[in-house]
């Protein structure tokens, strides 16, 4: 019995070699066909679909990016050239101030130059007047002072003879 127990065995083992192509790989080779079809055909176009989305989307932010930041220089730039513009008018407001109050100083000082002369004028006129009127008062008190003192000097009284002159004058 243990040889006829063994060549049934042995018998069994044939049909159990991997190796020799039975039925079931063309079976296993169907079915993974078959997945692969439903893989590709059921899975795949959707997540292609979503990714080429994806891809669309992030596309269309790059662009809007880019086109973002060429509004954002080209706004740097108007705000750069209008603040350029404004400092120019701001130097040429300041200039004109700068020279309206410059002829405004030199306007005044030319009428306070022009007053001080007129006053200095009206000044010695009245220094003139003054010199002639007080010249005026003094010459005869000086005149009989002079007689005074001379008659005093000559011990005449000089008095009589002063009086005559006064009056031919």
């Amino acid at each position: 019995m243990t040889a006829m127990t063994m060549m049934p065995l042995a018998q069994e083992e044939e049909p159990n070699n991997f190796l020799v192509p039975n039925g079931t790989i063309i079976v296993e080779t169907i079915i993974i066909i078959a997945v692969l079809i439903i893989f590709f055909r059921y899975i795949v176009p959707p997540i292609r679909k979503a990714m080429h989305e994806r891809n669309e989307m992030v596309q269309r932010s790059l662009d809007e990016s880019r086109a973002a930041e060429e509004k954002f220089r080209q706004a740097e730039q108007r705000y750069q050239a209008a603040l350029a513009e404004a400092r120019s008018e701001a130097a040429r407001i300041r200039d004109a101030a700068r020279a309206e109050g410059q002829k405004t100083l030199d306007e005044l000082r030319s009428r306070a130059s022009a007053e001080v002369a007129e006053l200095r004028a009206e000044a010695a006129r009245q220094l003139d007047a003054e010199k002639d009127r007080v010249l005026a008062d003094l010459e005869p008190r000086v005149q009989d002072l002079g007689a005074d003192l001379a008659g005093r000097v000559i011990g005449e009284d000089a008095g009589s003879g002063t009086t005559g002159r006064k009056g031919t004058r």
